[in-house]
């Protein structure tokens, strides 16, 4: 989602027709973001005011799949969670109780507002037994003032005080993509990928076996991508170079 079809809070050249003609074409998509802090609702009015209409169901999270991954590994199971209403509403609905008292799992997610509070329960109940799931490995987020930390920085915190790694659902996962495919029912075969960070879009495409395609309009520029030991499919200026083979 950021840097390929919005870019601070403005879309991309090229984004609103490129959806348009996937409407009008009947292709199947997903707008993927490792951001668990918004329900798909939440995401849906916040690209609307960026110039972008893309339904709920168009959109999947690192949350949603975090719930969904949990669902299929423990149904009806008890969560710690620390996280905004795109984790918690996520877990509620893949039918999990969330609850300090016992639980199967801690999981992490982002927030504005992390509690030294929370956090030292977290490690205690990781310490106690409790699995520990965290929603994505970014370190840091985006803000007006500068970077803030974000899950991967505070999963590092927890993760020295218990000698505990978490299971991290969002990419470079391709757990994350996968799911997502089977949300829209899409085969690796005839499914392609678009983001614009090689570290974990373009590797957790490749790893999940699409055609895997960089945009230049985020975190990657040209010369960063003979950094990596592996190349994406194609290298596009924008997400407007997709449209004519479409």
């Amino acid at each position: 989602m950021d840097g390929v079809l919005v870019h601070e809070n403005q879309a991309v050249p090229g984004a609103v027709e490129l959806l348009q003609r996937w409407v009008d074409t009947s292709k199947r998509f997903l707008v993927l973001t490792n951001n668990s802090i918004y329900t798909p609702r939440d995401l849906s009015a916040r690209l609307r005011a960026s110039g972008l209409e893309i339904p709920e169901e168009n959109l999947w999270t690192s949350a949603l799949a975090t719930a969904q991954f949990l669902k299929a590994q423990m149904p009806h199971g008890k969560a710690f969670v620390i996280g905004e209403a795109g984790l918690t509403t996520a877990l509620h609905e893949a039918g999990f109780i969330l609850t300090d008292q016992n639980p199967d799992y801690v999981v992490l997610g982002e927030t504005r507002t992390y509690s030294f509070e929370a956090i030292t329960k977290a490690i205690r109940l990781i310490g106690d037994g409790a699995r520990f799931i965290a929603t994505n490995p970014d370190a840091t987020g985006p803000s007006k003032e500068g970077p803030l930390p974000a899950t991967g920085a505070i999963a590092a915190l927890i993760s020295k005080a218990t000698n505990r790694e978490p299971y991290i659902v969002g990419k470079p996962n391709p757990m994350m993509f996968r799911s997502a495919m089977n949300r829209i029912e899409a085969h690796s075969e005839t499914t392609a990928m678009i983001g614009d960070r090689m570290d974990t879009d373009i590797i957790a495409g490749m790893e999940a076996g699409l055609h895997t395609v960089l945009v230049l309009t985020g975190i990657t520029g040209p010369d960063d991508v003979n950094a990596y030991p592996f190349r994406p499919d194609e290298i596009l200026n924008s997400v407007a170079d997709l449209i004519p083979h479409i």
